[in-house]
């Protein structure tokens, strides 16, 4: 208690904790809600890029199930790690579909800044990732 007659918590949270937290809550509902979802859905545009790949409708549900999936990991502390760690693996496939495959180069920074982004979060929880595997 103090003085003012509040409980204390056990341990305060850091400026960059709680900036982590964010960063994770806000990519894994853009993940689930604005890239998963619509892909699972059958939106128009999604389908027409998976359709220029060529690798048919199996292969956006995959996609679509697996970005809702890390989505809501992301949003899980003792998954969130682990599902960064699977975003970047993504992203670096992402890129590479978008320059070799559709041949759109001029949108491969959004998986490039994405990738980034998931790559810090994997990196600050890299211990969390070791205790999962390691279970």
């Amino acid at each position: 208690m103090t003085a003012a007659g509040t409980a204390t918590s056990a341990r305060p949270r850091s400026k960059g904790r709680v900036a982590l937290v964010v960063l994770q809550v806000v990519l894994g509902l853009f993940m689930a809600v604005a890239s998963g979802a619509p892909k699972l859905l059958g939106e128009a545009t999604a389908v027409q890029t998976f359709d220029a790949i060529g690798a048919g409708d199996w292969f956006r549900y995959l996609i679509g199930a697996l970005e809702v999936a890390g989505g809501i990991g992301l949003m899980i502390p003792a998954l969130a790690g682990l599902a960064a760690a699977c975003f970047v693996a993504l992203m670096i496939g992402a890129a590479l579909f978008q320059v070799f495959v559709i041949g759109m180069a001029e949108y491969v920074y959004t998986p490039i800044i994405l990738g980034v982004l998931f790559g810090l979060i994997a990196w600050v929880r890299r211990h969390e990732i070791r205790a999962l595997v390691t279970r």
